[in-house]
């Protein structure tokens, strides 16, 4: 295939209220030419329905019928996508027919990985027909069901289009030097030998529960630039007892829901040493999964809003011994990556090349996934 334009869609656990849509060309193994980027906001309405709807999943955790809101929900979110995705090409100057496909992630109201030889289930709303019709552009989406089904963990996607990016960034002359850290609600890293093995797993909490503990003490969405954190003190005791988790020692393949570690972590501390040690505790945990890989690298290419925290950089090389790059510094797109990751994945799918691992999600062998559908007025 030559390589098309395509377009990316996230909207990550941290929640954040914005939709990310990036445009890439690409033909689902190269990187041709990173074209615009934006954040997007939701509509305040659907953002209230989305952390409804949210907050219901922690409830249902698969054991029934979904709740009636995921319905609600689903359809206002791939709404307001399809509207913001129209938004983006216009203010670009660029029309659909210049668009092949839209990689739509959707919204991950509840991931649970497999456990003790049994499947595990993940929930991402989102409807793909509701975009192509408000588009005309063929949608891939609901790329993480066939894994699941397949025995794997349905996460993390990201590590093949970070090898992709690496090679970009020329790399793969010392690929083991190098691996990527996405710091989003929850923390994934993506590690390749620069030949066959290429290796991804969560390391564990990122942003989720620091802007948790935050909010819960009406200071805002986030610790800014880390100040609320620098200023308080590490519970060094209890910061201990947490990375005592089974998952730190746990082999990869593996993965988390968002609210697999929670703010309750800090409770009974104030708000800065709370702060100071959920972040200690989200940089630590980074330490223990580069402790799982084969080689450790020696710095981390880092991407996603964690990134703009700087007292969490500093968190994490001191508690990982390893030094951190912005993913601007080799030419990239911080806060681009997740989505332009979904036009790669959608490129990638609508070939039936491999968009999960072995050494990524855990499926017994490489395979493909995604849902195509078409716009309604293109079918015959």
């Amino acid at each position: 295939m030559a390589a098309q334009w395509c377009i990316g869609l996230m909207t990550g656990t941290v929640m954040d209220g914005n939709i990310d849509i990036a445009m890439i060309k690409t033909d689902g193994r190269t990187i041709e030419e990173f074209g615009p980027y934006t954040l997007a906001a939701y509509p305040p309405e659907t953002n209230k329905l989305i952390a409804e709807a949210m907050a219901a999943a922690q409830s249902w955790n698969f054991a029934t019928e979904e709740p009636e809101i995921f319905s609600r929900a689903e359809k206002a979110l791939s709404e307001a996508q399809g509207h913001a995705i129209s938004q983006f090409l216009s203010k670009n100057t660029t029309s659909t027919q210049n668009i092949a496909l839209i990689g739509f992630h959707g919204q991950t109201v509840l991931h649970r990985a497999p456990l003790n030889g049994n499947k595990g289930a993940t929930r991402q709303l989102g409807d793909g027909q509701i975009i192509a019709d408000i588009l005309g552009i063929p949608v891939i989406y609901d790329f993480r069901s066939q894994d699941i089904e397949a025995g794997g963990q349905g996460a993390p996607l990201a590590a093949i289009y970070h090898q992709a990016l690496l090679r970009s960034a020329g790399l793969s002359e010392d690929p083991t030097g190098t691996a990527i850290l996405n710091l989003g609600g929850v923390g994934n890293i993506s590690w390749w030998d620069g030949k066959d093995t290429l290796i991804a797993f969560d390391t564990g909490p990122a942003n989720a529960p620091l802007n948790d503990w935050i909010n819960a003490h009406g200071r805002g969405e986030m610790d800014l630039d880390g100040k609320i954190a620098q200023s308080g003190a590490v519970d060094e005791a209890r910061l201990k007892d947490l990375l005592n988790n089974p998952y730190f020692t746990q082999a990869y393949p593996k993965s988390l829901d968002r609210y697999s570690f929670t703010k309750t972590m800090a409770d009974g501390l104030s708000l800065e040493d709370g702060a100071a040690t959920l972040t200690a505790f989200s940089a630590s945990a980074v330490g223990k999964g580069l402790d799982c890989l084969p080689l450790r690298p020696k710095r981390l290419v880092v991407c996603g809003g964690g990134r703009k925290n700087p007292h969490l950089l500093r968190e994490i090389e001191r508690c990982a011994n390893v030094a951190t790059v912005q993913a601007e510094d080799l030419g990239w797109r911080g806060d681009a990556v997740e989505a332009e990751c979904f036009a790669f994945l959608a490129a990638r799918c609508d070939q039936g090349l491999p968009i999960s691992f072995p050494g990524t999600t855990g499926v017994p062998s490489a395979m493909s996934g995604g849902t195509k559908t078409y716009p309604r007025s293109q079918r015959a």
